[in-house]
């Protein structure tokens, strides 16, 4: 019988470690800016081997975004994972309103944003991030609708969807703006402009 107590531990232990090399990672480019700390910098804060660290990620602009896979595989899920009456786009703002407007809500994120806005390739390697989330879900809703995986509406969604946290960023109503949004998406163009928005 395998002894899975101690595979749990393993992983909680490779798990406490991924966080405590990101965090040492955020409050020194916080500290000091992205561009003026090492790798180096941040293993000797997280008390781990530069080693250690490349195993858990493989690039210093990775270190800014230690939840990629987590944000990646919670998006596919709302579109897999959905209620059977519900549509795929309904499924997406029950995520968007579940779980993003907690995030733009929060003030410590403001710094963060700070950072990555000043830092080039922090930015740069944000938009690749999203572009290869917006492939993954554009593929997922495709998948789910059964249309090819590379449908030109599906990616099309996808990227509107993967847009919204950059539009209500810093607004009043959080909330709001993604049901604008959304209600946008689903409704059109058209009966915005039929509700006196020219």
């Amino acid at each position: 019988m395998p002894d899975s107590p101690t595979v749990g531990r393993r992983e909680r232990k490779k798990a406490a470690t991924r966080q405590a090399i990101a965090d040492a990672a955020l409050e020194l480019f916080l500290e000091h800016g992205f561009e003026r700390v090492s790798v180096r910098d941040v293993a000797e804060r997280a008390d781990v081997s530069t080693t250690t660290l490349f195993a858990h990620f493989p690039s210093k602009e990775a270190l800014v975004f230690d939840r990629e896979e987590e944000v990646e595989a919670a998006l596919t899920a709302a579109v897999r994972e959905r209620p059977k009456d519900q549509s795929v786009i309904e499924a997406l703002r029950a995520h968007a309103l579940e779980s993003w407007v907690r995030t733009v809500s929060d003030p410590r994120l403001r710094e963060f944003h700070t950072l990555v806005d000043r830092t080039p390739a922090l930015r740069d390697y944000a938009e690749r991030m999203w572009m290869r989330h917006a492939a993954a879900l554009g593929a997922v809703i495709a998948e789910e609708v059964g249309r090819e995986a590379d449908d030109l509406a599906c990616s099309a969604l996808a990227r509107f969807v993967l847009e919204i946290p950059t539009l209500v960023h810093g607004r009043h109503d959080p909330r709001a703006a993604v049901e604008t949004v959304f209600d946008l998406l689903i409704h059109g163009w058209r009966s915005q402009c039929d509700s006196g928005l020219r």
